[in-house]
């Protein structure tokens, strides 16, 4: 049997064939143009910021803005759109035409227990031109979930219910109100319930503020906040040290362990202090010590307030 009979078809045959393969053809397509497409629809821009208006007009009443494209000042493309500071994630600031240094700033502020309360304090941050905050001003949009809690409940009354006095005054306690320019607290005995007041101060800041000066033996002046490292410089303004009260190091009867847990003593200042105590004897006075090496002038200055003899 030759190849080619093998592969001959009878007139009927051809015919079924052909009306199977065509029907396949046809099944084919209409999979191609209809079945395929995909269900999903892709958000755009102006979607997304229309579904972030609408999550923060849950809060409050803002209208509607439309985002729009730019071009920054450096060249780069961005986008316009509505936007919380407050929760705004590094994608969408980036997005905003800030720069990764500002985005760092933001995310540094916010840990630090700061909050955006207006768009005037998303003004001050740093590198921020008066451009771009007139440009995204009416973007800015803040929602009420970090607005104090004691705002949205109303006091129980006393007597509506068994709790004790004690109970009912420690659930009435409002949240504590921010410090106004022009106001400000007593370094030199405030606690972590007042520092809390300073805006930008939270929980985490204040016990460090108060650790720090139960280390030094009692703050002096406000400026040694600027030793803890990363302190927010704009707190200071909310600041005095007034009545300064310090625990003293006498220099004559402390040993080398206990002069080095002092902030401005090292161990190789504590040291020579002790050497001095050996070779002289009795210190009667700081500046006896600036004949040594590891003690000039500024150093011996700013421990003064905390020596005796």
């Amino acid at each position: 049997m030759h190849l080619r009979e093998f592969f001959y078809f009878q007139k009927s045959d051809r015919s079924v064939l052909f009306f199977i393969l065509s029907l396949l053809v046809l099944g084919a397509s209409l999979f191609f143009f209809f079945g395929g497409r995909e269900t999903k629809t892709e958000l755009t821009a102006a979607d997304s910021a229309r579904s972030v208006v609408d999550s923060i007009r849950q809060g409050r009443n803002y209208p509607y803005v439309a985002p729009r494209s730019y071009q920054t000042e450096d060249g780069r493309r961005a986008e316009l759109f509505a936007f919380d500071p407050n929760t705004a994630d590094s994608t969408q600031l980036l997005r905003l035409g800030l720069s990764p240094w500002q985005v760092r700033n933001i995310y540094k502020y916010r840990a630090k227990g700061g909050v955006y309360h207006s768009p005037e304090d998303f003004a001050k941050l740093y590198g921020l031109t008066r451009k771009q905050y007139y440009e995204m001003r009416p973007y800015i949009q803040i929602s009420d979930d970090y607005a104090p809690a004691a705002n949205f409940v109303e006091p129980r009354q006393p007597g509506m219910g068994k709790e004790s006095p004690r109970q009912f005054e420690r659930d009435t306690i409002a949240f504590p109100n921010k410090l106004r320019k022009g106001e400000y607290i007593n370094l030199a005995d405030a606690d972590t319930t007042m520092l809390k007041k300073i805006p930008g101060i939270g929980s985490w800041w204040a016990k460090r503020i108060v650790q720090y000066g139960e280390r030094l033996g009692g703050y002096t002046h406000v400026e040694q906040l600027k030793e803890i490292e990363g302190f927010p410089q704009e707190a200071l303004g909310y600041l005095k040290v007034v009545n300064p009260k310090t625990a003293k190091l006498n220099l004559n009867t402390l040993s080398l362990n206990q002069l080095r847990r002092h902030p401005y003593i090292n161990f190789y200042q504590a040291r020579e202090i002790v050497d001095y105590r050996r070779l002289k004897g009795k210190i009667t006075d700081i500046s006896q010590l600036s004949l040594l090496r590891d003690f000039p002038p500024e150093q011996i200055a700013r421990l003064r307030p905390y020596v005796t003899y």
